[in-house]
């Protein structure tokens, strides 16, 4: 178990000049970069023709080529399990991790002791930023199942910083994991903001009580956007009398990594000795000041890492700088998430792509055409409720055929995503097919009354 530096911040470094922390940042990008270059076929391959030895600031990483998804799906495809990219020997590998894997097969993440000890550091600044304290109990709402990092790894975070974690997850459900909050009284909260809000919600039918009188004290939220747009977190804090504050990361680099503070302004980037986070122009590639006002696509290189490094990896997280000051004493930056190139749903607590449903839709041709919509009857990016799902069905097909149908989508979904759907069958046409414009596979529909 580690100990905070201060009564507002984890970690000395989150408070120090910025010359400082640039110079302890580009000490370290040095060796990471000298350490990818002698370790990882892939970075040695993608770097072939350029002296690392010449890259000496973050500025310099501006001549360096992206690293995006696809080639780590294509790395990881090529040389199982843990790529070409992976930069650690197999008996150094601890612990696996793996992404959700909602475009095809999951991106798998390998962690030695000593990723998983930075793991830990990047997580306890955020969650200390966010108001979790050693000696807290924790109610883990997020999904504990499929290797999400939202699961296991927050409960290392938690046990690193001396936090206990009661890990029921938001797979058992409201009824569960209200009757454990009832039950045991932790003062903290982690999971989804939408999803965090519903559980709220229904506490006085569950529980027999109102969410606010439940104990919690701090509430964390990430996993999808929203957190920290103000009627969200105006409602969760009148839910539960609680503070909610806002984290961010994802699985590729670390569990979370960006926390809001109590100014609660957007989330401070804390951790200059252990990652470098550039903003770009997604359009040019073209790196961006983070001046308050400036927006632009986050991509970061892993400092410190050894199983499965990333150099300039595109995270199509798309940000705006909220500011370059705090009265907390924290000098990193802060920013709110407004939005992924992705359209990515969460089904109670599960992220989902529309890319990965149609995948699975196309492949029962040829009863189905391949066509499919998802009818988003809800605000937001996420629901409680089965997905709605319209599926055109091939021309002739019986209806007995159609309801064998309906039933083997529905289970085929769920076995493959973990995310339960509600299917309404259409003929052959009825569906509006791609042309020069891309057709979204979400459509907007009147949200229903609850």
């Amino acid at each position: 178990m580690a100990a905070p530096y201060s009564e507002k911040q984890w970690s000395a470094i989150e408070s120090a000049p910025a010359s400082d922390a640039r110079a302890v940042q580009e000490d370290r990008l040095r060796e990471q970069l000298a350490y990818v270059a002698a370790n990882s076929v892939f970075y040695q391959e993608k770097f072939a023709g350029i002296d690392l030895a010449k890259v000496r600031t973050v500025e310099d990483l501006a001549g360096l080529p992206f690293t995006e998804k696809q080639e780590l799906r294509e790395s990881l495809a090529a040389a199982p399990p843990l790529g070409a990219h992976a930069a650690a020997n197999p008996d150094e590998i601890v612990q696996i991790q793996a992404s959700s894997g909602t475009t095809g097969s999951p991106s798998y993440v390998g962690l030695t002791r000593g990723d998983i000890a930075t793991w830990c550091e990047l997580g306890a600044r955020a969650l200390y930023a966010n108001g979790f304290r050693p000696g807290d109990r924790l109610l883990h709402a997020f999904g504990m199942s499929k290797g999400f990092v939202g699961g296991l790894p927050v409960v290392q975070i938690l046990q690193h910083m001396g936090i206990v974690d009661i890990p029921i997850g938001a797979e058992a459900g409201a009824e569960r994991l209200l009757r454990v909050q009832a039950d045991q009284r932790p003062n903290a909260l982690i999971g989804t903001p939408y999803f965090l809000a519903y559980l709220a919600e229904q506490a006085p039918s569950i529980v027999g009580l109102d969410a606010r009188d439940l104990g919690v004290r701090a509430i964390s939220v990430g996993g999808e956007p929203g957190g920290g747009l103000p009627a969200v977190r105006e409602k969760l804090e009148s839910l539960w009398g609680a503070t909610s504050r806002e984290m961010l990361g994802g699985t590729d680099i670390a569990c979370t990594y960006w926390g809001e503070c109590e100014a609660a302004n957007g989330m401070h980037f804390l951790s200059p000795d252990l990652m470098v986070a550039e903003l770009i122009d997604p359009d040019t590639g073209e790196q961006i000041a983070p001046a308050e006002g400036a927006q632009g696509e986050l991509v970061y290189t892993a400092l410190r890492r050894q199983a499965s490094p990333l150099v300039r990896f595109r995270t199509r997280d798309h940000v705006i700088v909220t500011g370059t000051d705090c009265a907390c004493g924290r000098t990193g930056y802060t920013v709110r998430c407004i939005g992924r190139t992705d359209d990515m749903l969460i089904v109670r607590g599960i992220n989902v792509f529309p890319s990965a449903i149609k995948q699975l839709v196309a492949e029962l041709a040829p009863v189905t055409t391949g066509e499919m919509r998802i009818r988003a009857d809800f605000e937001g990016h996420s629901t409680q409720r089965p997905l709605p799902l319209v599926v055109e069905h091939a021309a002739g097909l019986a209806p007995e055929k159609q309801a064998d149908l309906r039933t083997s989508l529905e289970s085929r979904i769920r076995s493959a995503l973990n995310v339960k759907t509600a299917v309404t069958l259409v003929p052959d046409g009825t569906l509006k097919r791609p042309d020069h414009v891309k057709v979204n596979l979400v459509e907007r529909v009147p949200a229903q009354a609850t």
